[in-house]
Order: C-alpha cells, then sequence, then structure tokens
C-alpha cells in the first residue's frame, strides 16, 4: 500500500479544507483528467509522449485525438513498433497526486465510493476517515493477454479464507478477493495481445467496461469502475475472424495504426536512444556514422525482403541488440590488442549475426536456404546502399586494380588496428577515399581501418572485387567468353534400319 505523503491531507475533513475541492474529485473521471492535462500541454507546447520517435506526424495525432474523445483505444501495429511504451506513456497525463481512501483495494474516491467498505467506513467515521494518495506510476496496471488467463484474474473471485476470518456469509461482497482490472480502477488498464484472451475472457472485459457490472461465481457486482482502456495487438490476429468478440471490438472507440521507422536517421535515433553504447569501460567507442546507418538499413532489407515472413514483422529491436553486439566486438578487439580505442568495422556485424537469426521469421524460400545465409545477405545489401551514399560516383579504379593484378588482403576481425591501417595503406589511393566519410589525415588508426574496409566491403557489395574466408578480399571473378571448339564435331550419322 502507497504510504502516506506527509505534506497532503490524511484524513477526509484535511482534504475537504485543502486545495483538492469536492465538487471537481467527486466528478472527474480517469479520461476527463487525462483530456485536461493532454489540453494544458497541448496549449503550452510541451512534449507530449517523450523517447517516442517517429510517430509525431502519424501515430500521436490519432493518440491525441482518442483521449480528447475520451476513448478506449487499441494500437494495432507488428511487434517492436513501440506500442508497449506509447501507453505507458499515458501516465504523464495524470495528476501527481490522486487521494482515494486508505485500505481501499480499488482505491476508491473518497468523494464518491463504490465499494461497499468504503461506504461503511465512511458512514462510521465521516471526517476522520483516512486518506492515502496515488502517484502516475501507480495508476497504471498492464497485463500480457495468454490463453491462460481467468476471470478471477482479470475480474475477481470469492475468497473463502476472508469470509472465515471476518465470518461473513460467503455470498456478502466483502468476501470478494478484485482482480487485475478493479484493482486499476481511477487509473490506466492495459491489455497487451488483446485477441490471445479465451472469448469468455473478452466478454467479461466489455460488461464490466459498458455496464459497470460482473457475475462472479454467479453473486452479481456492481462495480462502475473510473478506467482508461488501452490494448495492443497484431493486425492480423484483430482481423482474424473468431479472435476478437464483435461487441468488445464494438465498445473500443478508437483503431490506431502503428508502423515501422519511415526514414532511416528516425531509426538510427531510436537505436542510438535504446541501445547500450555508452559503456564504463577502460575502452572508449567510437560508432561512425557509416556503421549505424548500415545496422539500421539492415533492419529496413530485411523488411523489404520476400524471403522473410511479412506477417511477423521485423522488430525495432533488431537493429538495437545488433549495434550492442557490434559495440562489444569492437570493444573485445580492442581490449585484446591492447588499445584504447574501440571503433566497430563491418566486419563486427557479421559477428553480430546471432543478433540478427534469432530476430527474423523466415518464409520457406528463406529456410531452405538458412538463417545464417539470409542474414548475411542481407547484411551485404545493406552496406552496398549505405555505401551508395557516399562514394556513388567515385572513382575506384586504382583500388580494384590492386586486386585485378594479384593483390589480396585478409583481414580477420581480432586484427588490430595498426596492422589493418598498414594493410590498407598498401593499397594505392584507398585511405584517400575516406575523406567522403569526413575523415582527416590525422586520424587514429582504429578510425581508418574501419573507414578503409568499409569501402573494401562495400566494393565487395557491388562484386566488383570478392571476398571468400580463405583469401580474404581479392579480384572480382568475372566470367570468361566461351572458347571455340578446336574441330568441329562430326555430323550424327544416321542409323538405318533394314
Amino acid at each position: 500500500m502507497p504510504q502516506s505523503i506527509p505534506e497532503l491531507p490524511r484524513t477526509l475533513g484535511e482534504l475537504r479544507r485543502s486545495a483538492f475541492p469536492e465538487s471537481s474529485l467527486a466528478r472527474r473521471t480517469v479520461k476527463d483528467e487525462l483530456r485536461a492535462n493532454l489540453i494544458r500541454k497541448i496549449r503550452n507546447r510541451e512534449p507530449l509522449f517523450p523517447g517516442v520517435v517517429g510517430y509525431e506526424d502519424s501515430v500521436v495525432p490519432h493518440v491525441v485525438n482518442a483521449v480528447l474523445s475520451r476513448h478506449n483505444f487499441i494500437l494495432l501495429g507488428l511487434r517492436g513498433q513501440a506500442k508497449t511504451r506509447l501507453i505507458r506513456q499515458l501516465t504523464t497525463l495524470l495528476d501527481p497526486h490522486v487521494p482515494y481512501i486508505s485500505g481501499c483495494e480499488i482505491h476508491d474516491n473518497p468523494y464518491a465510493p463504490i465499494c461497499r467498505r468504503c461506504k461503511q467506513l465512511l458512514a462510521e467515521t465521516g471526517d476522520a476517515t483516512p486518506i492515502a494518495w496515488l502517484t502516475p506510476e501507480e495508476r497504471y496496471v498492464e497485463k500480457l493477454a495468454t490463453p491462460d488467463v481467468t476471470i478471477a484474474d482479470m475480474i475477481g473471485d470469492i475468497d473463502p479464507i476472508k469470509a472465515a476470518r471476518r465470518g461473513q456469509d460467503i455470498s456478502d461482497e466483502l468476501t470478494v478477493h478484485y482482480g487485475l482490472i478493479p484493482r486499476a480502477n481511477r487509473g490506466i488498464f492495459a491489455i497487451n495481445e488483446l485477441p490471445d484472451l479465451a472469448g469468455r475472457i473478452q466478454v467479461g472485459l466489455f460488461n464490466i467496461m459498458q455496464e459497470g457490472d460482473v457475475q462472479i461465481k454467479g453473486y452479481p457486482v456492481r462495480l462502475p469502475l473510473d478506467l482508461l482502456l488501452a490494448f495492443t495487438a497484431n493486425p492480423e490476429d484483430y482481423t482474424a475472424r473468431g479472435k476478437i468478440v464483435t461487441p468488445l471490438k464494438d465498445r473500443i472507440g478508437s483503431e490506431i495504426r502503428t508502423h515501422y521507422p519511415a526514414t532511416l536517421e528516425h531509426g538510427i535515433e531510436i537505436t542510438r536512444s535504446e541501445a547500450w553504447i555508452d559503456r564504463q569501460a577502460d575502452v572508449d567507442v567510437r560508432v561512425p556514422g557509416y556503421i549505424s546507418e548500415v545496422v539500421e538499413q539492415l533492419a529496413f532489407a530485411a523488411r523489404e525482403d520476400k524471403r522473410v515472413d511479412k506477417r511477423s514483422g521485423v522488430s525495432q529491436r533488431l537493429p538495437i541488440s545488433v549495434m550492442e553486439n557490434v559495440v562489444s566486438n569492437a570493444e573485445r578487439r580492442a581490449m585484446e590488442n591492447g588499445e584504447t580505442l574501440a571503433v566497430p568495422r563491418i566486419l563486427d556485424i557479421y559477428a553480430a549475426l546471432p543478433a540478427i537469426t534469432g530476430k527474423i521469421e523466415l518464409e520457406y524460400e528463406g529456410e531452405l536456404k538458412g538463417g545464417d545465409a539470409v542474414s548475411r545477405e542481407l547484411i551485404r545489401l545493406a552496406v552496398g546502399r549505405i555505401f551508395n551514399r557516399y562514394f556513388e560516383g567515385v572513382n575506384m579504379q586504382s583500388v580494384i586494380q590492386f586486386f585485378d593484378i594479384g593483390g589480396s588482403l585478409k583481414l580477420g576481425e581480432d586484427v588490430g588496428s595498426e596492422d589493418v591501417a598498414r594493410q590498407l595503406g598498401a593499397i594505392q589511393g584507398l585511405l584517400e577515399k575516406t575523406r567522403a566519410l569526413g575523415l582527416g589525415a590525422s586520424e587514429p588508426d582504429a578510425v581508418r581501418a574501419s573507414a578503409g574496409e568499409f569501402i573494401l566491403e562495400g566494393l565487395y557489395a557491388h562484386r566488383r572485387i570478392s571476398r571468400s574466408e580463405e583469401r580474404g578480399f581479392a579480384a572480382a571473378e568475372r566470367k570468361r567468353p566461351a572458347q571455340e571448339p578446336e574441330e568441329s564435331p562430326r555430323p550424327k550419322q544416321r542409323r538405318q534400319f533394314n
């Protein structure tokens, strides 16, 4: 139970004499409260949902309209589209403190109680009734829908132990043990993956939403709860016949579609804010911009690839996890080589395959090829696209010529930066090309090694040079023209039959 806050009223009498007028608290619902605070934020031009990126012109306006309309709403979208985060941000629209009758399981309003216990307490103690306070975080309840959820979990059940201790009849309302929804009274109740709820649970849900009553073990309980209900679901499950009870769907005021980042820049911003990159260690980590772009482009490429299941989607968690693995691999290499600066390379993205394969669901064609092979092709495609952003139209002939005349270069992911930079420096004109990435001549070896390798990987992605596990980077394998046979084949002899 939340602790009483000393500077706030502690009894009903003190509450009546405080800055919390009875007229407003008794009549204002949670949806009115959210609406009023949202209007204030809009007028003051305050950020509405901090930390939610890319939805400013699409999803957020619909959520704002739903709150202004006092609607229960549902967010429809594939996995990893910040649906839960957006719903949790609704707590920023709640008042800092809200009073309730101390000890009440369903946080009854002191001016308008709904449970029998609180009504009796008010009748007995009057202005001496103790008051406690709720913070916005305590007014948010979230439940992941699973097939095993019961009515008792959501609504409540008869508690025979409570009845025995109090000497009450089993049919008395005071013997009810309230479920999650009543305990979220005067707050926000969120259900993730709504279609996974069994049909009978959905029926109980819409009944308490609309009529405010429910039957517990055949005993009718009148509970006019004060709630905002918010749901999330996968669009395919939500529209599937039989997954959602029609009356429940009808009672949800707004249906809002979410989406993945629309631009590479939005994706990079999300990944940068969510990935664990700034680490307290002896090695400084510097992530080049082109590495961030390749990691993000990898997710975009996977969402477009026909071998990846579009119904499952590619979560934004993929680039976040990949970036963390990329940084960790660069960090490990720097420590093994006694370096103080860790700069990720493209090879570190290939080393992050475990963070990719577990986050993409493959179609039949992809399954035949294998998760690792598909992931490698997606990395190659992402590198090629980002390479074009920096080097489209740049003459790379001097670099390609190095390999055409027999040169080769094998760069392992554990090779130190100084050694890699020295080997790359032997390729005529290669490191000079890194100026297109915004690098100067005095950059550390780790930075130059990463940039030079990115150029070689870009050329490999466009098949202008080749790369293999045995030889490393080498000349591209070009098809040779078919040679004429030394002598013309003999004409076929006709077989004669007598």
